[in-house]
This record gives C-alpha cells, structure tokens and sequence, in this order.
C-alpha cells in the first residue's frame, strides 16, 4: 500500500535516497511557468543545422538523407586526444578520449519517436545497435542519448539524439555496475530480473509492456513521470537484441512516447539515454540488463516543471507525486 505521508525510496541503482512528498501536490504555484512548446513544426526548416541539404554552422552540407543519418558531432565533448596536468594527490586529473556522433532520426524536421510509425522507429532502433557495437569495439563505454525540447536543452528541434563513446566509464553507469554486482554475487540474480518479477507480480507502477520490454515508473523515481524501459530477456547491450526484440522495442517506445504527449497534451521534452554493460568489461556481463532511463521534467502542465534546486541539490533528491500515481496517469493514456 502507498503512504501518502512523506518517506524516503532508496534507488537499487545507484545507492542514492529519494525523498517522497506526496503531500506537497496540494501547495500552490506562483513560480515559474514555462511557454509550451510550439505544436506543429514545418516538416523541413531552411535554417534548421540538421535538416537534409542545409548547411550545418561547421561549414558541412547535410546530404539529401531519407532515413536515419548520423554523422560525428562538430562541437563534440570528447577527442581523440587528451591531456591533464599532474596536480598532485589533492587534486587528481585523468585524461578522457573518445567520440561523438549525432543521430538525426528522420529527414522530417518535426518527425519526432512518438510521432513516428513503428517501421521509422525501428530505424532509430537499428542505428543504436549499430553504434553501440561499432563504437563498443574501441571504446570502454558507449552512452547513446536523446535531449529532447528547448526545456531540456536540446540545441536544435530537429529530432535527433547523440552518442558520446569514451575510454572510461562515467560515473553514474560505473555506479549501476557496483550496485548491480554486487546484487549479483549477494543473490544469484540479475538485480533488475528481480526488480522485473516484482514489477509484473504488483503491476502498481507498470506503464506498458510487451514480450520483449518492460516500462515502468520505478520505486525510486527522481522525476515525476519518469520511466525504466527494461529488457525482459537477459540481454546486456542494444547489439545483443535479436530481431523481434528491436521490434518490440520500436512498438514499446511508441506507446510510451505517444502517453506522454497525450498527458499534459504537448510535445514533451525529456532526456533519455541507454545504459548496458560497459564495453570495457568484455563479456563479464551477468549482473547486467539492458535499460533505458527517461527523465521528463513536466510536473503539473505543460508550463510547469519540477526544478532540481534546493534540497535536491544540497541534500537528496526530491519528489511530490508518488511513482504508483504517476504510472497510473501515465497507463490511463497508453494505446
């Protein structure tokens, strides 16, 4: 049974706590509201860096695309070389190489996933896998991600994603890897095959699924309509899935995405991204499984959304609406 008095959720993933306040839905809002989203865009832009035939602010003409294109990213955050200075024990440096591309998911400028049909997601599915698996092949971790809406800071409304591939592992996915370990060598079991039984066992905070992929809104939620997308067979990295399960995925992620827009009724922003077993461990890769994390900041509208300040940022995140309530708003508009 859900408390609706505050309580705190320790998050399986990561170790960290969440702060649930469920009772704070009732307080006013004079704060900030935030302009909507525009609701339909051109489906070509002359102006937009990433629509087929423009010029992007490199210098470099996109070529006349028709399905997904992806090209390395002109501003990228990692290179293929690095230096850092040796400060000393006090304060520590590493250097950091790698790469990074962009993924235009169609040539449409306002084709955005939810809008997509299941044949143009499998594309964007296809494209993943392939560059998981190129880039995992030289890299010791490959974080594949989507920043989507002005609110979430996506530089351009074309639709599209990014994939940043690295000598090391950031710390949150090296952060999953312990927790999921250690579960791992505690029990027997995949930590997120446990989480999974229990997940379809209670159904509570389930969103969507089918064979293939689980969606819910986890226990441990940040953001208030947050969600897990989770592999359901023992499947480590995007290259590891099959045909049907790609498949799955493209239907699963429409449902998903189409629920979201439905409900504050607006193009909605979020940030997405991949997490699998580090390329670098090679196949030590038991404790893992595939997931996705969406983290949407909407909280009450399409104006207002949920601000990491405060608490959040000086103490431990914070949350008003409970996962169970937000997962039943969110299962009410799947279709």
């Amino acid at each position: 049974m859900t408390s609706d008095l505050p309580h705190r959720r320790k998050n399986l993933l990561t170790g960290d706590w969440v702060l649930v306040s469920p009772q704070r839905m009732k307080r006013p809002w004079q704060g900030e509201v935030k302009m909507a989203q525009p609701a339909s865009r051109p489906a070509h832009d002359p102006s937009c860096y990433l629509c087929p035939g423009n010029e992007r602010s490199g210098g470099v003409t996109n070529p006349h695309y028709d399905g997904t294109f992806v090209f390395p990213n002109d501003f990228p955050a990692l290179l293929s070389e690095s230096e850092s200075a040796s400060t000393g024990k006090l304060f520590e440096e590493q250097p950091a190489r790698g790469e990074a591309r962009v993924i235009c998911y169609s040539p449409d400028h306002s084709m955005t996933m939810a809008r997509m049909d299941d044949a143009a997601r499998r594309m964007v599915v296809q494209s993943w896998c392939e560059l998981s698996a190129e880039l995992g092949a030289r890299w010791a971790h490959v974080e594949l991600f989507e920043n989507k809406g002005a609110m979430m800071g996506a530089s351009s409304p074309h639709p599209h994603g990014q994939v940043w591939a690295g000598d090391f592992v950031p710390t949150i996915v090296e952060r999953e890897d312990v927790q999921q370990r250690a579960q791992f060598a505690a029990g027997g079991s995949p930590l997120l095959g446990d989480v999974i039984a229990a997940e379809i066992a209670s159904g509570e905070r389930v969103v969507v699924k089918n064979e293939h992929w689980l969606v819910i809104v986890p226990h441990w939620a940040a953001w208030p309509f947050e969600t897990l997308v989770l592999a359901r067979t023992p499947v480590a990295r995007l290259e590891n899935l099959d045909v049907e399960a790609r498949e799955g995925l493209a239907s699963v992620l429409g449902k998903l995405l189409c629920a979201y827009d439905a409900l504050f009724d607006t193009d909605f922003p979020y940030s997405m991204g991949w997490h699998g077993a580090p390329h670098g461990a090679g196949d030590d890769t038991g404790h893992w499984r595939l997931h996705a994390h969406f983290y949407p900041p909407l909280l009450r509208s399409a104006e207002i959304r949920k601000h990491m300040v405060g608490f959040e940022l000086l103490a431990e995140t914070q949350r008003d609406l409970t996962p169970e309530a937000a997962a039943e708003r969110l299962r009410e508009l799947v279709k």
